[in-house]
């Protein structure tokens, strides 16, 4: 007897849509709150012109499952036929030990017989030559529209590169940001904000009309903390659970997969445990710039190409952010040492066992990074050359983010997370400010915010962290609108 059957692979997609024989999508599934990725999707998905396949890559737990069924429940709202539209979870033991042809011939002879029908495939990375199989349907199909996600995502742009140029799409899902995360607790839901606000507009104020936009946005003040602790999962930031337990889901659910299951099976690694040390000494130095030559000497019996090789893969699978150093006006950089930062906060805070972060100034400092980081790379994501940092000039002194633009413009972050936040005259990021287009010092209290005047005459913004994170996410929701 067969395990795997025409009847039993159709019997598992019937269970996978039912609104096959609704007509509705279930509430459960699609739920209510919309990411802003899923904007970014919606719209290849729909377009009438340029047709796009697309890949959302990311963490698990950050709800790209859940924007597939968001964009289906879309569809049948529209009036397309629920039989056009099937949803394949790749991750199904049956479907895993099945081709992607043999399974969509299934469909096809049973179901829909025309070749206009929209495939959701989750957790594609599981199957095997995905990526050929998306080139043959796509090059074969022209009415045909896919959508897929993958947890694994080198595998996804390993195949992306290869065969995609042209085809398909490749949008990057991060965890949620801090304006997402109030969106979706329902914190903040009085804040008015003009519609075309952005923080680079903040200098721009005067003094009172800076004191009426804080004083609306401390509305979301009291849940920043919590935010950089679990916020950025989806599941967590709703149901709020122990903070033992979210770390242990983090660890379990997000890590572990990631360093045991996907880029072992990827990269054929055989000795896991080294993977592991340095994704822990990363998470150590978190926001740090760091020294390949010093990770492999710390980790004595790690060579420096599998360090490097490591990083690559970590940074690939989206645990990792890699910040490489951006030069300023011909002043010379640090060269070959990035600075790295963990994904989410977090990820950080559950590898470590993190209890004290919240009296701990230096660490707290270290997650404020991390999240503005993540935030900015995100909201810049596809549109500047790359985020990065600067070090360097006579004094080797550092502005930790720096936007490098396609026109060669910056705008320069400098983090200073603690009660008092001064800023030098001689910090670089005083002395660069005359070459950015904006330059921002994102500070702690509530209270401390404004204009700072460089000796050279240049103004640079001071804004909380918080204030700064949720402009940020204004900005970019309206900007999708």
């Amino acid at each position: 007897m067969s395990i795997i059957s025409r009847e039993g692979i159709f019997q598992v997609l019937t269970a996978m849509n039912p609104w096959w024989a609704t007509g509705i999508m279930p509430a459960e599934l699609s739920k209510q709150f919309r990411r802003f990725v899923y904007y970014d999707s919606i719209k290849w998905l729909e377009s009438e012109g340029l047709r796009r396949f697309v890949l959302l890559t990311g963490l698990r737990r950050v709800g790209k499952t859940t924007i597939l069924y968001q964009m289906m429940d879309a569809l049948l709202k529209r009036g397309v036929a629920p039989q056009k539209i099937v949803f394949i979870s790749m991750d199904h033991p049956m479907l895993k030990l099945s081709g992607i042809n043999e399974i969509l011939e299934c469909y096809h002879e049973n179901m829909y017989a025309e070749q206009d029908a929209y495939y959701f495939f989750d957790e594609i990375q599981y199957a095997a030559d995905w990526d050929l199989w998306f080139k043959v349907i796509y090059d074969r199909q022209p009415n045909t529209r896919a959508v897929a996600t993958g947890s694994a995502s080198p595998a996804l742009l390993k195949g992306s590169r290869e065969s995609g140029v042209g085809r398909w799409t490749d949008i990057a899902v991060p965890t949620l940001s801090f304006y997402e995360y109030c969106q979706l607790i329902e914190a903040g839901q009085d804040i008015a904000l003009p519609e075309d606000f952005h923080p680079m507009d903040f200098v721009k104020l005067a003094r009172h009309e800076q004191h009426s936009i804080i004083h609306r946005v401390s509305a979301v003040q009291n849940y920043f903390t919590r935010y950089l602790q679990f916020g950025g999962f989806p599941e967590l930031a709703i149901d709020q659970p122990d903070p033992m337990v979210a770390h242990q889901i983090i660890r379990d659910d997000v890590v572990d997969r990631v360093l045991k299951r996907d880029l072992p099976a990827l990269y054929n690694i055989r000795n896991t445990t080294e993977l592991e040390k340095i994704f822990l000494y990363l998470c150590n130095v978190s926001s740090s710039i760091v020294s390949i030559e010093a990770i492999a000497k710390e980790l004595t019996e790690v060579s420096r190409p599998t360090v490097e090789n490591y990083i690559r893969y970590l940074e690939s699978a989206s645990l990792i952010y890699v910040s490489q150093p951006v030069g300023m006006a011909g002043r010379k950089v640090l060269k070959s040492r990035p600075k790295i930062y963990v994904a989410d906060a977090a990820i950080r805070n559950a590898v470590l066992l993190d209890s004290a972060l919240l009296t701990n100034a230096e660490a707290m400092g270290v997650v404020v990074e991390t999240a503005v980081y993540k935030h900015v790379l995100m909201y810049y994501y596809k549109r500047v050359t790359h985020v990065g940092y600067f070090r360097g000039g006579s004094k080797n002194k550092e502005i930790d983010i720096v936007v490098d633009f396609p026109d060669s413009q910056k705008s320069l972050i400098e983090v200073k997370y603690r009660e008092q936040a001064p800023i030098a005259n001689d910090d670089a990021i005083c002395d660069l400010a005359s070459e950015a287009k904006a330059a921002f010092i994102i500070t702690k209290r509530g209270d401390d915010y404004g204009v700072h005047n460089a000796p050279n005459g240049q103004l640079l913004a001071r804004i909380p962290a918080y204030a700064f994170l949720y402009m940020l996410g204004h900005a970019e929701q309206n900007e999708r609108k």
